[in-house]
């Protein structure tokens, strides 16, 4: 988990960016909060959920299991959390391993670029 000095918006569009040009592609969006609606509609803070593939990844680690499919795709959160700006997601790798130990080395992998992802946008 990164903090940004930089707005919910703003962060959310730099991770927005920074995911298309590691060759992510966001799959879904979902606006959850104060301003958002949805379940967390009573909570005072903010928060933009991402929901990102990558299609080679996803190639390759469906081709060593398909029960791998049920760890995709992946969340990413920009959320605000008593005044600051803050990006994180769910290690892969955690999931994964659970599923199917040798693919971890490319969970490893996603996790990597991921947390390369979130520090270029915060």
């Amino acid at each position: 988990m990164a903090q940004s000095e930089k707005s919910l918006y703003e962060a959310t569009t730099d991770l927005r960016a920074a995911l298309l040009r590691g060759g992510f592609t966001v799959v879904g969006t979902r606006e959850l909060g104060a301003s958002g609606g949805g379940f967390a509609a009573e909570c005072d803070e903010d928060c933009t959920l991402l929901t990102v593939d990558h299609p080679g990844y996803v190639r390759r680690l469906l081709e060593l299991d398909m029960r791998l499919v049920l760890a995709l795709p992946w969340r990413l959160a920009v959320f605000t959390q008593a005044g600051a700006t803050r990006i994180g997601f769910l290690r892969p790798g955690a999931v994964i391993e659970g599923l199917s130990p040798e693919a971890l080395v490319l969970a490893t992998e996603v996790e990597e670029k991921l947390a390369r992802i979130v520090d270029a946008a915060r």
